[in-house]
């Protein structure tokens, strides 16, 4: 049965897959981070760090499902486990014995995480982390960065693509709808501030200190440019929080794979709340967030007063769980120092190949992450981050040329994530490949100047 689905699969073509998606989802793709010109590349399979489409081309991938793949595919530890759980069912309407096994692990592996609740995305994990901070506070407002993604939460998504257009002026920046018809009420409710800045955010928090619930910050946001929070940065946010009563939330859900502890390991001052996500399920839908057992205490059905009631069919559920704990166990302090030292080899390899292509471009990131940019000094805000439209071809012809040419897959903003499957090997084509897609576009990038 399995062969004769597989050879059915490998009949169709990418475009005839499309065509019939098109009749039946919008745009034909149920999420558009995949979606490539002309039409989608459909996977037949995947294993460590190698995908093999429909066509049996295999890619070396570097974008790991959005950084949520921290071991790659079909990871034999978690292959197993999921198998021996599923055989005994994948959820139930009660408690299981794992949830609170990965608990124990992520509560032990964080000094912040005091208490823990697991739900089923990084957008649920950010939604409930925000709700946490409005019912505990009992303000309203949230603050959030200039261009900063924290999933798809009305709130939390204001100002994610803010342009030249809309962005207003950095002292003050707009609050950017996403969707059409936003409501007024939500913008409103979303104070904007400009990134590592510090003098201007703590200005901009400042008119409405007696209102906000919580300052959400990534500490390398990937979309602001995956830049990191500068220690004094997070220092004043973290007093600023603590002198007017609001708290300082931090979104991990990309970020925890940098360091044992997760990027807040860099920092000496701790947030109230994290959300986590992506590498921590294992390759399953996951979400959670984690912090003072006071704050998280507004969950708890016990208590006298219960301010956040919170629920989710499948949170928790047996096989993520599983998955989870057996991907965190394996990423260990031995195995995210020698993931760190690969990632960083692939970056000095590619300001290499800078240098000899003499391009115009720069790197950012950390741990085991990193992204490209069209600009010969690293930025430092968002708005020098900001890709133009005429940047964002040049960027996509990069892509296109690795995913053709060099058979590479990276994230659509020139990012890579790695994964424990990555060699030296794999870093070696990737350099490689970069060094000839900066010499195709050179021409180009002369003109951006």
């Amino acid at each position: 049965m399995e062969h004769s689905i597989n050879t059915e699969i490998k009949k169709r073509t990418n475009e005839e897959i499309y065509q019939q998606a098109c009749k039946v989802i919008p745009g034909g793709v149920s999420r558009n981070t995949v979606f490539h010109e002309p039409y989608p590349h459909y996977v037949h399979h995947a294993s460590g760090c190698y995908v093999i489409d429909i066509d049996g081309v295999q890619r070396i991938d570097f974008a790991n499902n959005m950084a949520a793949l921290i071991h790659g595919h079909a990871f034999t530890p978690i292959v197993d486990g999921v198998i021996e759980q599923i055989k005994n069912g994948t959820a139930y309407t009660m408690a299981t014995e794992v949830e609170v096994d990965f608990a124990q692990l992520l509560c032990n592996r964080v000094l912040g995480f005091e208490k823990i609740r697991f739900v089923n995305s990084g957008t649920e994990a950010v939604m409930a982390m925000i709700k946490a901070s409005r019912a505990f506070t009992g303000k309203p407002k949230i603050a959030k960065a200039e261009g900063a993604y924290h999933g798809t939460y009305d709130f939390a998504e204001v100002s994610q693509f803010a342009d030249p257009t809309n962005w207003g002026d950095i002292n003050k920046p707009n609050s950017v709808p996403l969707a059409y018809a936003t409501p007024q009420g939500v913008l409103d409710d979303v104070i904007i501030f400009p990134y590592n800045d510090i003098k201007r955010t703590i200005s901009i928090l400042d008119q409405y200190a007696d209102q906000i619930a919580c300052v959400l910050i990534d500490p390398i946001p990937h979309r602001v440019g995956l830049l990191k929070g500068s220690t004094e940065f997070m220092e004043a946010l973290y007093k600023w929080t603590r002198k007017n009563k609001a708290l300082l939330v931090f979104d991990e859900v990309v970020t925890f794979r940098t360091n044992y502890s997760g990027a807040q390991e860099y920092y000496s001052v701790k947030p109230d709340l994290t959300a986590l996500g992506k590498i921590i399920g294992g390759g399953f839908p996951v979400g959670a967030f984690a912090g003072r057992s006071d704050i998280m205490s507004i969950l708890d059905p016990t208590g006298s007063k219960l301010l956040f009631p919170h629920s989710g069919t499948f949170s928790a559920n047996p096989v993520t769980m599983t998955a989870g704990r057996i991907a965190m166990e394996f990423f260990d302090k031995e195995a995210i120092l020698k993931l760190n030292t690969l990632t960083q080899k692939a970056i000095n390899q590619i300001e290499e190949a800078i240098k000899i292509a003499g391009v115009p471009v720069s790197i950012t990131g950390a741990g085991s992450m990193f992204r490209i940019h069209l600009r010969s000094l690293p930025p430092i805000t968002y708005r020098e981050a900001y890709q133009s439209k005429e940047k964002k071809i040049i960027i996509n012809e990069i892509l296109d040329y690795l995913f053709y040419k060099e058979n590479i897959m990276m994230i659509n903003t020139c990012a890579c994530m790695f994964s424990t499957a990555i060699t030296q090997i794999e870093v070696d084509r990737l350099s490689e490949g970069m060094l000839n897609a900066f010499k195709l576009i050179k021409p180009k990038l002369g003109r951006l100047q």
